[in-house]
């Protein structure tokens, strides 16, 4: 019965965001709630559950709310030496330079902040629709690798961080950089290649892409509440879910995991790997659910917070999306599949 319980609340954590645009709009709630339920259904709430799931969120939401603060200071800046810079340097390297910066720093300043710097540069920039869409997904795909690679990236990481902090991997800071590095940082360097020779060096004078809305300290507050229950949600879920883990995915082999979260490219990855990261999964398992996961996760708009947020501010298309996302994602996908 716990099982069937469980795997109820999976198919509704999963498919009911995609489907109701309400609940879509407020999933910290809704995972909350779903969080609370998978732990009541699997008899696991205890002082230290809820000890853990009050403090694991604090540095993620610490650190968002920070460089939200910094981001609202360098937004007018940015946004006056956009056009200048790429004149400068020429469209191919400033589209190389960008995406491997908000790629590379998208681990100290969060997944969050390096999308609106993202979105920041992408509406001054004269450029063509086409290929300002190009830009935006690329510079997500290496938003989503390089956020991975420490705890206050993105949710993803906090959560495996938080899941595998105890015996045999006893996760620290730089676990996930330990890890994954070798795979992320040429990941990053390669998509802005691929940025480098798709944008062409001539731009056009009208805007394809817009988004004027200065960030104001409200913006910032709230955006740092949300990630903070959010954070919150997945521990819960994480911990619910845990039998689960020991008892199906810890005996699916590597290459399984790894094409299986292809799931992940209209599923949040950070919501999935709450699912299947656990101490029971040996290292290789667990590479390959977490690139799996985060590969995938650049495909369509509802795989990552970067794409959510670029898409939404920037008004781009799922359709869009898809016809670049897609293919540039199974591509990546099959060449790390056999890297692992």
């Amino acid at each position: 019965m716990v099982f069937a319980g469980l795997f109820i609340i999976l198919a509704v954590v999963l498919c009911v965001p995609f489907f109701a645009k309400k609940i879509e709009e407020e999933l910290e709630i809704f995972l909350f709630v779903m969080g609370c339920i998978a732990v009541t259904v699997t008899s696991q709430w205890s002082v230290l559950l809820i000890k853990e799931a009050l403090i694991e969120p604090l540095k993620i939401t610490a650190a968002v709310f920070i460089a939200g603060f910094l981001f609202r200071k360098l937004q007018k800046p940015i946004a006056h030496r956009v056009n200048k810079i790429a004149d400068r340097i020429g469209m191919k390297l400033f589209t190389f330079l960008v995406i491997i910066t908000v790629g590379l720093f998208s681990s100290i300043i969060t997944a969050i902040i390096a999308a609106l710097v993202l979105v920041e540069i992408i509406s001054h920039l004269t450029l063509d629709r086409k290929h300002e869409v190009f830009f935006v997904i690329l510079a997500c795909f290496a938003i989503g690798l390089g956020a991975a690679l420490t705890p206050i990236g993105e949710p993803l990481s906090t959560i495996v961080i938080a899941k595998l902090k105890n015996q045999p991997y006893q996760a620290g800071f730089f676990f996930l950089f330990k890890h994954l590095w070798r795979y992320v940082i040429p990941g990053i360097i390669l998509f802005g290649i691929i940025g480098a020779i798709l944008i062409p060096d001539k731009r056009q004078k009208k805007h394809g892409l817009h988004e004027d809305k200065e960030e104001n300290i409200k913006d910032i507050s709230v955006r740092s509440v949300k990630v903070y229950f959010f954070v919150m949600a997945l521990v819960f879920l994480g911990n619910g879910f845990k039998p689960v883990i020991d008892s199906f995915v810890a005996k699916i082999p590597y290459q399984g995991i790894y094409w299986l979260n292809l799931a992940s490219a209209v599923l949040d990855n950070a919501t999935l790997s709450a699912a299947e990261i656990g101490p029971t999964l040996g290292l290789l398992q667990v590479k390959s659910a977490l690139l799996g996961l985060l590969l995938a996760g650049g495909m369509l708009i509802p795989g990552n917070i970067p794409n959510i947020i670029a898409a939404d501010k920037l008004k781009i298309k799922s359709s869009e999306w898809a016809k670049f996302g897609v293919p540039l994602g199974l591509l990546v996908m099959v060449a790390y599949f056999f890297l692992l």
